[in-house]
């Protein structure tokens, strides 16, 4: 598997990241934290996972986020992480650049069990 992540980083100027630990050292070092979005009652589906940064912080409260019940709750690595396995997503990041924090993220399904790349 490092081997696969190394050539795709290679070739998309991306890379991914699988284990709870780089995925909160990559959000923790953008000042980023954890947080799980409710869904609007009239759209089926998990609840929404999100990173969010420093203006997105801001705007979390419920004015911002009225039309979700519950909205924007900030949540612990561990509860979101643990969220991200049971769906078996990674993160897709751009290869860091010196004197670049680039903060966008997108996610990914893994191709197989994450037990099997861990």
């Amino acid at each position: 598997m490092a081997r696969k992540v190394m050539l795709e980083a290679i070739n998309t100027g991306h890379r991914l990241l699988v284990t709870p630990e780089e995925i909160r050292l990559w959000g923790e070092a953008r000042s980023g934290l954890p947080a799980i979005e409710d869904r609007p009652p009239n759209i089926p589906g998990p609840p929404i996972l999100r990173i969010v940064f420093d203006q997105q912080l801001l705007n979390t409260g419920e004015s911002q986020y009225g039309d979700r019940p519950g909205g924007l709750e900030l949540v612990s690595w561990d509860e979101w992480v643990a969220e991200l396995e049971v769906r078996n997503l990674a993160l897709k990041v751009a290869i860091e650049v010196p004197g670049m924090l680039d903060d966008r993220y997108e996610f990914v399904e893994l191709d197989r069990p994450r037990s099997e790349i861990s």
